[in-house]
């Protein structure tokens, strides 16, 4: 391996973990991981008046952070977990959508999802898009 691959990849690492750091990776996934641990275990989406069950946005790629601060909004304005962890993730996705943060996430400030989903699903595609980037 010549000098010039070798300062390419060591270049590659440092931009990753730069990405993973500005992202709050680590973070995110252990404020998700307490939050499933909370939230109930079966609740399915309904997505009418009398469902005490919330359908939450399951986004399109690129507009994670946007369904995500969405979807974490709702979750606190129907106390559906704990406010404090619930609050911290939030403001963690705020600050990353709002300054570009993590750029693969955040295409857009409008959430766009073809699907909902429980806050089960919701949380779990939060956890899955974090170790994703987490790899």
């Amino acid at each position: 391996m010549n000098a010039n691959m070798l300062s390419y990849i060591l270049l590659s690492c440092v931009l990753l973990s730069v990405q993973a750091q500005n992202c709050q990776v680590s973070e995110i996934i252990r404020y998700t991981i307490r939050l499933l641990e909370e939230s109930p275990a079966s609740c399915p989406c309904r997505e009418t008046a009398a469902s005490s069950c919330s359908c939450l946005p399951i986004p399109e790629p690129g507009h994670e952070l946007a369904c995500f601060v969405e979807g974490t909004e709702h979750m606190l304005e129907n106390n559906m977990a704990s406010n404090k962890i619930l609050t911290m993730i939030n403001r963690s996705f705020q600050t990353q959508r709002d300054r570009n943060l993590c750029e693969s996430l955040a295409r857009g400030k409008k959430c766009q999802y073809k699907t909902k989903g429980s806050v089960r699903r919701f949380l779990n595609e939060i956890l899955k898009t974090y170790q994703a980037i987490n790899k």
